[in-house]
């Protein structure tokens, strides 16, 4: 059974990218747009890894891993940072959320792929 990772972004071609670079690289990847989809995806399925945008409508990425980070389950779940954001203030921020690590876009699909195996056990 493959892992599966939830890959969340506003941007439909930003999904599609991760959706080529990780299935390719044997993962089944599941796609929400935006924070709140995400977390109505989540109340039925148990992924690996949750890769997430920070800026998106409804629920960014901060409020996302923070509402993951509160719940018993997904509490040690790796999750990783896609953003075009590489300010030091917005990573002490995800990882004071949450956040296992960080991917800059756009991203190199090897280090991508690279990142993620680092962080699933």
């Amino acid at each position: 059974m493959p892992k599966r990772i939830l890959a969340v972004d506003d941007s439909l071609s930003m999904r599609m990218l991760l959706r080529a670079s990780l299935t390719s690289a044997g993962y089944d990847v599941a796609e929400a747009e935006d924070g709140r989809a995400a977390l109505e995806w989540l109340e039925n399925n148990e992924p690996t890894l949750v890769i997430t945008d920070i800026n998106m409508p409804r629920l960014d990425g901060f409020g996302l891993i923070a509402e993951l980070r509160a719940q018993e389950r997904f509490r040690d779940m790796p999750i990783l940072v896609l953003t075009t954001e590489s300010s030091p203030e917005k990573k002490a921020r995800a990882r004071d959320a949450g956040a296992t690590g960080w991917i800059v876009k756009p991203f190199d699909p090897e280090k991508l792929t690279v990142a993620v195996r680092r962080v699933m056990h």
